[in-house]
Parts: C-alpha cells; sequence; structure tokens
C-alpha cells in the first residue's frame, strides 16, 4: 500500500474524460501520449501512482506524480512533449509552415535564379523574403 499523494488527481471533466479516453484508443497519436492518457485514467479509476505505472510498464511513480501534478496544472496540454534539453528550439510549427510554403511554390527563375530548389537556394529565398526567415540555416531548411 503506498502513501497517500501530496498532490492528488483533481475531479476530471467530462470533456477531459473523453479526450482521455479517446488517446488512450488512438492508434495514430504519439506513443507517449497515450501512455500519458493511460495513466491519468488509472489514477482517476483509483489506482496509486506506483501501481497505474507498473501497469502500463513504467517503473516510476513519482513520473506519474509529476504528471499529474502537470494535468492539475495544465489540463491535456500535460499530454504532450515539452521541450526534453539541449539547444532551445527556435523554430516553431508557424516558422516550419513557412518552410514548406515556400517549398510548395516552387521557385521562379528571374526572383529565385532556379528552376529548381536545392536547400542553398530555398534557404536563401527565405532569407530574402519579407516575411521570410532571415537567419535560417541550411539544417533546418533541410529538416523542417
Amino acid at each position: 500500500m503506498g502513501r497517500a499523494a501530496k498532490n492528488p488527481l483533481r475531479s476530471l471533466t467530462q470533456e477531459e474524460q473523453n479526450a482521455l479516453e479517446e488517446m488512450r484508443r488512438a492508434r495514430n497519436a504519439p506513443l507517449t501520449m497515450v501512455i500519458r492518457a493511460k495513466l491519468l485514467l488509472r489514477v482517476a479509476d483509483g489506482e496509486n501512482y506506483s501501481a497505474a505505472a507498473r501497469a502500463e510498464g513504467r517503473r516510476s511513480g513519482d513520473a506519474v506524480a509529476h504528471l499529474v501534478g502537470r494535468f492539475n496544472q495544465e489540463g491535456l496540454l500535460a499530454l504532450e512533449s515539452r521541450h526534453g534539453g539541449g539547444a532551445a528550439t527556435v523554430y516553431g510549427s508557424t516558422e516550419r509552415e513557412r518552410i514548406l510554403t515556400e517549398l510548395r511554390r516552387g521557385p521562379d527563375r528571374e526572383r529565385d535564379g532556379t528552376g529548381t530548389w536545392s536547400i542553398g537556394t530555398l534557404q536563401r529565398a527565405l532569407q530574402r523574403a519579407a516575411d521570410g526567415l532571415p537567419k535560417v540555416s541550411r539544417e533546418t531548411v533541410s529538416h523542417p
């Protein structure tokens, strides 16, 4: 029998319950999000953190406690992964979409100086565009 939780899971709204159930059954969602949903549902059903962790193939009840604390504060956003360390993410989804939009546009021979995109020509086009990305690197362009 585990000790009482310092930060117990708050009551789930019906919307949260439905979203967690849907995520638990999802076949095309990231595995980490599915497992987090399963953990939260187990805790909501009355399992302690350690038992919920073991049932989902995890070792740490402390990690479940951390997830519950995050869920209590952020709601369903707690299912999503955060930045895991290393260099800060410079370009987010908006910038990624901007790169992909430019790629889909196709080059203009007069303006871009080429008939087909290469990483370098796409990079220069993004750097020169008024709504572009003036400091975008070749690596970022090649892996949007």
